[in-house]
């Protein structure tokens, strides 16, 4: 369309069909539509002697008068020797998806678990999203930008692409909040990619961590008491408790009441963020008795120079145990389903599918592991974590383990 009368607020609304649309001023401006029909404000100007475009905006986010304020907001600029474009380019590089993230983990640092999960959650954004949508300015970050970091991973990658929509929604969360966009979410689940993407639990391919079979535990438990260590400790109070690797490795003396018999696990170490009680027995209290302290170290399970156990320290053990077995012609230490060689956090499943076995309650069992039991309306009339009831299932969980 070429140049005539002005463009009028209603035109701007209805028209849809793709070109550019001039305004009837001195200033450049016009309306570009491309084929999906959008809407984009576009400015010609010439700067320092060539004619330039500098983008201001997508309707109706910005509208006819607003894009006219900034067209004659930009030529003021270039009669007084400045340059509009320079400008946008620099505010843009604070702005952009990339630098968002960064302002983002600042400003919520506190609220991760440990240096390692920022790191994790990091990532998973520099490795999948940042290529794609880095360099983007986030208040034009749309459903089809966000499908197209997703996509290529959504099937073969499922748990990773899903937790990485969540960490791309909340950036995107946080930048509404601090004024950087408006509008809706692109990275909303429900309602939104629910549409065009299949359902996680559909194309989801669930990985178990593998198992210590059970009828390798009493082996099992004797190879790793003829043996001696911090970390062989830590795994032991691991089996015994059914805890996970993070939970054990970040035990601090202060959380155990041996005088109750209980270790206290805070909300802000476990995973699904509430407290969590481990009941103690006698053979664990003795366990932790016999322990070593470190003058200046708050860790029952203490690394090099106080500091916690590093993530490798059981998994380790366990990795030597099975290569030690084998080399004496054992049969090692395998899951029974996989075939893999068993890894600390399976000895969790382990004991889940003997709790099963034995016929022990399923909210017993599920609380142990510290796993949410039934809906969150259950859970709040659920006054008490069972630990008397829970303390007898776990000693005879030991009785298995040691096979007496």
């Amino acid at each position: 369309m070429a140049a005539g009368k002005p463009l009028t607020a209603t035109f701007v609304k209805n028209i849809n069909r793709p070109g550019k649309y001039f305004d009837n001023s001195r200033y450049g401006l016009f309306l570009r539509i491309d084929k999906q029909g959008r809407k984009y404000w576009i400015q010609r100007i010439v700067i320092s002697g060539k004619r330039r475009e500098i983008g201001l905006g997508n309707f109706p986010l910005v509208t006819l008068s607003m894009a006219r304020e900034q067209a004659v907001e930009n030529k003021r600029k270039t009669y007084l020797g400045g340059d509009p474009l320079a400008e946008k380019r620099k505010a843009k590089m604070d702005t952009d998806f990339a630098s968002v993230v960064e302002k983002y983990l600042e400003a919520k640092l506190a609220e991760f678990r440990s240096e390692k999960h920022k790191k994790q959650w990091n990532a998973t954004l520099d490795t999948y999203a940042i290529p794609v949508i880095g360099n983007r300015a986030v208040e034009t970050i749309d459903v089809t930008d966000i499908v197209s970091v997703l996509k290529p991973i959504w099937e073969e990658k499922t748990e990773t692409a899903s937790r990485l929509r969540g960490r791309i929604e909340k950036v995107l969360s946080w930048a509404t909040v601090n004024e950087l966009r408006i509008g809706d979410n692109p990275a909303r689940w429900k309602g939104n990619l629910s549409e065009v993407l299949p359902k996680p639990s559909k194309v989801a391919t669930v990985k178990h961590h593998p198992a210590l079979a059970q009828s390798d535990t009493g082996r099992w438990w004797a190879d790793l008491s003829s043996r001696d260590g911090i970390s062989i400790k830590a795994l032991q109070f691991a089996a015994l408790t059914a805890s996970g690797s993070g939970e054990i490795r970040g035990m601090t003396w202060d959380e155990v009441d041996f005088e109750a018999g209980h270790w206290t696990i805070p909300a802000a170490r476990m995973k699904a963020r509430r407290q969590h009680r481990v009941p103690l027995t006698p053979s664990m209290i003795v366990l932790l008795k016999e322990l070593p302290r470190l003058e200046g170290s708050p860790y029952v399970f203490f690394g090099a120079k106080g500091g916690m156990l590093s993530d490798m320290a059981l998994s380790s053990v366990m990795r030597k145990m099975h290569k030690a077995d084998l080399a004496k012609c054992g049969p090692g230490y395998f899951d029974a389903k996989s075939g893999s060689p068993a890894v600390p956090h399976g000895l969790r499943s382990t004991f889940r599918d003997w709790a099963a076995e034995e016929g022990y309650d399923h909210h017993m069992a599920e609380l142990a592991l510290a796993h949410n039991v039934d809906s969150m309306v259950v859970r709040a009339y659920r006054r008490t974590d069972a630990l008397e009831r829970r303390r007898k299932m776990m000693v005879a969980w030991e009785k298995f383990l040691k096979k007496e």
